[in-house]
């Protein structure tokens, strides 16, 4: 993933600097390579980012991660990396959205953040008519009983990378060859089946900005502004 390939959509005025870039289709272990790096390189004065992607076929495998909730991967490789959880599966028509940001600037603690995110991602839903939920102890968002979208961090020098991912229209039959987030049987949903129909690019716009607009109201509480 090449920085001059991006697009940026223009950050909010009332937090500054956050910058939310459009990359498109990437391939999965070159943006996470891209994460560490840019959470390795950033200092003080560095702005915070969201990243609006989608990734071919591919199992992450957290730091938690169970082999045995790996069923039957086939041919979709798995990858191990250095969030926390369990086993998710992203693919071409799942929105993810990386989350590159500093904690500490924000007045945010990492039960904090989890919170903010889930919360961004229930009131953007809400925004379509969908009644969605969270689960104390299984993070992510539910409608009803089934998870739409899945939550998954690290945290490096007070900066977190990684972040979510929503499914929007997409096959979901991959979730069956493993325990979603180690829940076996864990049914899954998308936008598509719950009668919204956009664009993954659609719906990183629309929910980075519920993000951004609370991490703007989070921000302004904090300075009392």
């Amino acid at each position: 993933m090449s920085a001059p390939n991006l697009a940026d959509l223009a950050p909010p005025a009332a937090l500054a600097p956050l910058r939310v870039r459009r990359v498109g289709a990437t391939d999965y272990v070159e943006t996470w390579d891209a994460m560490k790096a840019f959470t390795a390189n950033r200092d003080a004065a560095t702005a915070d980012e969201l990243w609006i992607t989608e990734h071919p076929p591919v199992f992450t495998q957290g730091l938690n991660g169970r082999a045995e909730h790996l069923l039957a991967p086939g041919d979709i490789p798995v990858v191990q990396i250095d969030r926390g959880g369990q086993v998710t599966y992203h693919g071409p028509g799942q929105l993810v959205l990386y989350c590159l940001l500093d904690l500490p600037r924000l007045g945010l603690g990492v039960k904090g953040l989890v919170a903010l995110i889930e919360r961004s991602i229930v009131e953007w839903l809400a925004g379509y008519g969908i009644d969605a939920q969270t689960r104390s102890g299984a993070p992510g968002v539910y409608v009803g009983a089934a998870k739409i979208a899945a939550l998954g961090l690290r945290i490096r020098k007070g900066c977190c990378y990684h972040g979510l991912s929503l499914n929007v229209d997409m096959d979901l039959e991959p979730f069956s060859r493993i325990n979603p987030c180690g829940y076996a049987g864990l049914a899954v949903t998308q936008l598509r089946d719950l009668g919204v129909s956009l664009a993954v690019e659609q719906a990183g716009a629309g929910l980075a900005a519920q993000l951004t607009g609370n991490l703007v109201e989070k921000a302004s509480g904090r300075t009392g502004r």
